[in-house]
């Protein structure tokens, strides 16, 4: 006769499930870590979209909470903002969610999603998978946000100003949150 012996599956990402309360919490201080790194820009003169640190902590976010407390922390995020709260990088209210760059907010959602779900399964526990992951999550919100900008400037007009200037950045962001997220699976012995 054998006996059963549970096996205990291992984090799927780095920041556990707690309860609702716990995830509510964090979720919230996610929002407002976006929120926070919304604030370190860098604003180019010839593009309405400057250069953040949302983006990094979109991704970075979407791959410690996994892809639905990813989401809600955009969620919560764009909440925030559309409540009135300065946490985006150059405005606040409704009105700005409607603007020009309000396409690469609601990215924020899709990419928080998708490097999440990719956490989920085990994408960032080594740099070749993370980078490739916090990639496609750039790419999510240039899918959303780049036909949004083009609304207002055109497409050709959309892509010179809200994708081409931000390519080899976004790399670069990728390639430091690809580091990370290995990096501190290693420190909490995963």
């Amino acid at each position: 006769m054998t006996t059963y012996t549970p096996t205990y599956a291992r984090k799927t990402v780095l920041v556990p499930t707690l309860s609702r309360l716990g995830n509510a919490a964090l979720i919230f201080a996610a929002s407002l870590f976006i929120g926070l790194m919304a604030h370190v820009r860098l604003p180019l003169p010839f593009t309405p979209v400057p250069i953040t640190g949302q983006t990094f902590a979109v991704l970075l976010v979407g791959a410690a909470l996994g892809s639905r407390r990813g989401a809600a922390a955009g969620l919560a995020y764009l909440a925030e903002g559309a409540a009135g709260l300065p946490v985006f990088a150059g405005g606040a209210g409704p009105a700005y969610l409607l603007g020009p760059t309000g396409g690469y907010l609601l990215g924020f959602i899709a990419a928080a999603f998708l490097t999440g779900r990719l956490a989920e399964r085990g994408g960032d526990r080594r740099f070749a998978t993370a980078w490739v992951g916090f990639l496609l999550g750039e790419a999510a919100i240039y899918a959303l946000g780049v036909p949004w900008l083009a609304h207002f400037v055109g497409f050709p007009q959309a892509v010179a100003m809200g994708l081409l200037p931000f390519i080899v950045g976004d790399i670069v962001k990728a390639i430091a949150a690809g580091l990370l997220l290995p990096a501190a699976w290693r420190l909490v012995g995963e």
